[in-house]
C-alpha cells in the first residue's frame, strides 16, 4: 500500500522571531532551501509523492507554494498544539504513514531506514543527540523529546528523562502503519474523551498536548513502538540560535550521514 507523508506547521514559530513574523516557520531557508524543502526532498528520494500539510499560521503561504499538497487546516492553532494539530489530518490515516514536525531538519536516509521497519509504529531517532546540545543554550537538554530503549523497543519518551539514561532524542519523525495508526487515532479519541478542557499528563490541557504525550500513552497501554537510529543527519530548528547552527553546519556536518 502506497505510503503518505503528513507533515505538522500550523504553529507560528515564536521563538524562531524575527524569521516568522510574516512567513511559516517552515519557510526559513538554510543551505538555499527552505526547512519545508528539505523534507519533501527527503520523502521525494524515498517514492513518497502524496504529501499532506496540516497548516494554520500562514497556511494560504503553503497552498500558494506548493498546490499539489493535500491540505488540512487547524483553524484553532493558537489555542491547540501538535497533538491535536496532527489528528486534523485524521481522515488520511486509512493507509500508512510517516509524519513529521515542519520545523525539522532530517536525511532521505533516516526516511528509508524507518521504511524498512516491519513495526506497526516506528520513531526516528537521533543517537548521537548530546552532540548538538553541546553549544544549544537556548533550548537546552531537559527540553528535548529523549527516549529509552530495550531490545530495540522504545520504553519510554519523555523530556524529563536525565541524559544519561537517554539512548537518544525523537525527532520528530514517526512511521504508522494501517494498524499504528489505528491504534493512534484509537488513543487519541479514548483520551480526548477522559481530558478533553482538563490536564493531560504535563499539558496544562489535553488540547496543548504534544504528540510524545500520547506516544507515552500508548506505551503504558503496551503498543509496541520501535526505534529507528540516525546518528546526527538531524537538526530542529526551533531558535533563532538553531537557525544560525543550521545554516552553518546542516550541509557539511549532518547531511552526509
Amino acid at each position: 500500500m502506497e505510503m503518505r507523508a503528513i507533515i505538522i506547521g500550523a504553529g507560528r514559530g515564536s521563538r524562531l522571531m524575527p524569521t516568522t513574523a510574516d512567513t511559516p516557520k517552515c519557510f526559513a531557508e538554510v543551505a538555499g532551501q527552505r526547512l519545508l524543502d528539505w523534507a519533501v526532498d527527503a520523502f521525494r528520494q524515498n517514492d513518497i509523492d502524496d504529501i499532506a500539510f496540516i497548516g494554520g499560521y500562514r497556511i494560504e503561504s503553503v497552498r500558494e507554494s506548493n498546490p499539489e499538497f493535500t491540505f488540512r487546516q487547524n483553524s484553532d492553532w493558537p489555542n491547540n498544539n501538535i497533538l491535536a494539530s496532527l489528528m486534523y489530518a485524521e481522515d488520511l490515516m486509512d493507509q500508512p504513514f510517516v509524519c513529521c514536525y515542519s520545523d525539522v531538519l532530517f536525511t532521505p536516509a533516516i526516511v528509508e531506514a524507518l521504511l524498512r521497519s516491519e513495526a506497526d509504529l516506528a520513531l526516528g531517532v537521533d543517537s548521537n543527540w548530546l552532540v548538538r546540545y553541546e553549544q544549544r543554550t537556548e533550548h537546552p537538554s531537559d527540553d528535548a523529546e529523549k527516549v529509552t530503549v530495550s531490545d530495540g523497543v522504545v520504553t519510554r519518551i519523555h523530556r524529563e528523562i536525565p541524559e544519561a539514561e537517554a539512548h537518544g532524542e525523537f525527532i520528530g519523525l514517526a512511521k504508522f502503519s494501517t494498524i499504528g495508526g489505528a491504534a493512534l487515532c484509537r488513543q487519541y479519541h479514548e483520551r480526548r474523551g477522559q481530558f478533553a478542557g482538563q490536564p493531560y499528563r504535563e499539558a496544562k490541557t489535553f488540547e496543548k498536548a504534544y504528540l510524545i504525550h500520547l506516544l507515552q500513552d500508548l506505551i503504558e497501554s503496551e503498543q509496541r513502538m520501535e526505534h529507528v537510529d540516525t546518528p546526527g543527519g538531524y537538526i530542529e530548528v526551533d531558535t533563532q540560535q538553531d537557525f544560525e547552527y543550521a545554516r552553518e553546519f546542516w550541509t557539511t556536518r549532518h547531511l552526509n550521514r
